[in-house]
């Protein structure tokens, strides 16, 4: 069963989805899970939510502030301390169910989110554990790996200028996300595969998605290191699902930051690349996922 839920985090209401199994009676362990970089809850969030309920788990799905349902200003800006912060807000709210064991919550995000959940469960003891798929790790060495120096240079400047636009009251520079020709449209995320998945998802699944987020969405990436949390983590349980062939978040720094972590860990590499854990390695992503909560929030 699935209905509509909102929620206050500090002000702005957060929009989603509460999944409740269907055979359940009183309280249920509980997930909590948000997207990706501009991605919208619409974007196979419910699939891993149907997924993960069928198992017995009650599921919390919601959009990041300034996307999809959520309220939120500036629209399609990515502040990842915020989303750090809207998880924590969320977690409290699945708390106050009366359908959700408060005592027994776990964590999954993907992509962007997937490094939000190394920060979140390194930071909130109330997690019991987490699962982090094709994560981003760092934002400065991720941007170093897409993005040309000298772009990188270019980039910098348009930070500045956009800094002092605003000041004087303008509205703020946007980007696109994906971009069919990088090199003649710059973009967040400038690979084949992005640009493939973002422009069919969002057709076929979430015809609301927008390619473009604030400029200052850029900068706030490259000044984020969720690898730094990651061996904060522990005690808590954690899952790493990462793509073998992942060229967004590149898989050997996803590698190099679980071994890091420290136990209780466990890592299942996926054949394909960043969005197939999405389509064709759902499975395997989606099911390793469940086993993990499945043990850890019902034995």
């Amino acid at each position: 069963m699935r209905q509509d839920v909102e929620f206050d985090a500090e002000g702005v209401t957060l929009r989603g989805w509460f999944y409740y199994p269907d055979d359940a009676t009183g309280s249920v362990p509980a997930v909590v899970m948000a997207h990706g970089f501009s991605a919208v809850k619409e974007m196979y969030l419910d699939a891993y939510a149907e997924f993960f309920c069928s198992a017995g788990l009650g599921v919390l799905v919601f959009d990041n502030r300034n996307f999809g349902a959520s309220d939120g200003e500036p629209r399609q800006e990515i502040d990842p301390w915020a989303q750090v912060r809207d998880y924590r807000h969320a977690i409290t709210f699945a708390r106050t169910l009366p359908e959700v064991d408060r005592d027994r919550i776990g964590i999954w995000g993907s992509s962007y989110s997937g490094g939000h959940v190394l920060v979140v469960g390194a930071i909130d003891r109330r997690v019991r554990c987490v699962v982090s798929q094709v994560p981003l790790v760092s934002g400065y060495r991720n941007v170093q790996r897409l993005v040309r120096n000298d772009i990188i240079v270019q980039l910098r400047e348009q930070f500045d200028a956009d800094r002092e636009a605003r000041y004087s009251g303008k509205s703020p520079a946007m980007i696109p996300v994906v971009s069919e020709d990088p090199f003649s449209t710059p973009c967040a995320l400038p690979t084949p595969d992005s640009w493939q998945w973002f422009t069919e998802t969002g057709k076929v699944r979430a015809p609301a998605w927008r390619n473009e987020v604030t400029l200052r969405s850029i900068e706030m990436l490259m000044e984020y290191e969720p690898w730094v949390y990651i061996d904060r983590i522990s005690p808590t349980p954690l899952l790493m699902i990462v793509a073998a062939g992942d060229v967004l978040t590149p898989t050997d720094l996803a590698l190099e930051a679980y071994q890091r972590a420290l136990e209780p860990k466990k890592l299942v590499l996926l054949p394909g690349g960043h969005f197939d854990a999405y389509t064709k390695d759902f499975e395997l992503a989606a099911g390793a996922a469940r086993d993990w909560f499945v043990q850890h929030l019902m034995d």
